[in-house]
């Protein structure tokens, strides 16, 4: 009797270790295999975060437009970072410059992406679209510059939402007041009339976008939208008349310094 009652006190004690040690069970066998919980997956390459807050003025200027909805000229910028580039255009040579834009928007302004020390991100031509190469946790800037005699309306926008609201991009939106010949350096979204979100590049999970709105569909690409305003045309006829008489050749003859 003693030895029945040790050996189940050795049975019991054996049974709270193992299965003491468990606080739960799942199901065993194919048929009622469990499945556990996954990490959500991120998209590749990178997207735009809300950075820290950057001091950047601005002030209130009236502005009419020839036409409030259509603008005459738009642009895309679109950027990753070196592997997604590669992934799609093979090896290539970054270049450091001003985007090629379409004819009609290089004739008004011409607009590219730099980096914090202020040099051109690099990029290169994909068929038709200009990409430019980020890098994770680094700061940008837009830059627009003026080529024109006229004042223009600047519309931007980044990862599909609007550089001025935070909100879904829209070419009915206002955009930024240009004087003639100069240049626009916009470096985040606009918090209030004295500061901005830095841009930075960041994972497309940590983008603005996914964060504020939970939508990547458009991340990975910088808008610009070009308006002239109201009694103002930027292709007169004197315009016209001078780039058809443009001679590629001028000069007949060398000539002494």
């Amino acid at each position: 009797m003693k030895q029945i009652r040790r050996l189940l006190k050795i049975f019991a004690l054996f049974s709270f270790l193992f299965f003491g040690s468990c606080e739960s069970y799942v199901p065993t066998g194919s048929a009622g295999a469990a499945r556990f919980a996954q990490a959500p997956t991120d998209r590749p390459g990178l997207g735009t975060k809300w950075g820290e807050t950057r001091r950047s003025r601005v002030g209130y200027a009236s502005f009419r437009r020839a036409d409030s909805t259509h603008p005459v000229a738009t642009a895309a910028i679109y950027y990753n970072d070196a592997a997604g580039i590669r992934a799609m255009a093979g090896a290539v040579t970054w270049q450091r410059h001003w985007p090629l834009l379409p004819a009609a928007t290089e004739n008004l302004i011409s607009v590219g992406l730099k980096d914090q020390s202020g040099r051109f991100l690099p990029g290169l031509i994909v068929d038709d679209r200009w990409f430019v190469v980020g890098e994770e946790g680094r700061r940008y800037s837009i830059v627009v510059r003026n080529k024109t005699d006229l004042r223009l309306e600047i519309v931007l926008s980044v990862d599909g939402l609007d550089v001025l609201d935070g909100g879904k991009a829209s070419v009915r939106k206002p955009g930024h007041v240009m004087a003639p010949k100069s240049q626009l350096k916009v470096e985040g979204f606009r918090q209030s009339t004295e500061a901005v979100a830095a841009f930075r590049f960041g994972p497309v999970r940590e983008s603005y976008a996914a964060e504020k709105y939970r939508n990547t569909q458009n991340v990975g690409v910088v808008g610009v939208a070009v308006f002239n305003e109201f009694g103002t045309n930027p292709w007169t006829g004197e315009e016209v008349r001078k780039r058809l008489n443009a001679n590629p050749f001028p000069g007949r003859f060398a000539t002494p310094p």
